[in-house]
């Protein structure tokens, strides 16, 4: 079985203090050691947000994606502006197939939003799906009735509803690695 990582919204805008508060300290340090140990192929995908005034959009420098993620050489580098990488520019789907890949592991921002997204599209569509939960994360976020659900909360719902819901596995970057 060959896997690729996929690196998702890695970007300088995530920085913003607009985005409130996140989970996971130990992010930028997981997602370090996951780029430094992978031996196959990476996608980096990358938001190009179309909504104004975003940190993510095109010509702004919360666009550009973080060092550690931007010192990468990409097998692929994919751009979207919706919620799944399999919803980018070049068709992740078909440069999966065409390289004979069937099993990915998907690491990034937010962990709630772009990571769980691709992670169900790549189920759905049959791939062996891991999410290296530790190297992602994500924000507060209060819903349209006012409920308000921690970033940590969110993560473990995550985690929940991928594995639950047969779409994903769930493991450490220490798991991915071993």
């Amino acid at each position: 079985m060959t896997t690729a990582l996929i690196v998702i919204d890695v970007q300088q805008g995530f920085a913003d203090p607009s985005w409130g508060d996140r989970d996971n300290p130990a992010f930028e340090r997981n997602l370090a050691r996951l780029l430094e140990a992978w031996s196959g192929p990476i996608v980096v995908v990358r938001h190009d947000s179309v909504s104004p005034g975003s940190p993510l959009a095109v010509g702004q420098s919360g666009n550009d994606l973080v060092p550690v993620v931007a010192a990468v050489e990409p097998a692929l580098l994919v751009t979207k502006s919706v919620n799944s990488a399999f919803h980018g520019s070049p068709d992740l789907a078909a440069w999966l197939g065409q390289e004979g890949i069937d099993a990915i592991v998907i690491a990034g921002i937010q962990t709630n939003m772009c990571v769980e997204t691709t992670a169900r599209v790549g189920g759905n569509l049959g791939y062996d799906v891991t999410v290296a939960i530790d190297a992602t994360h994500t924000f507060d976020l209060v819903g349209s009735d006012g409920t308000r659900l921690t970033a940590a909360e969110l993560s473990r719902t995550t985690a929940v509803n991928l594995s639950g819901g047969g779409f994903a596995r769930i493991a450490t970057v220490d798991e991915v690695l071993a």
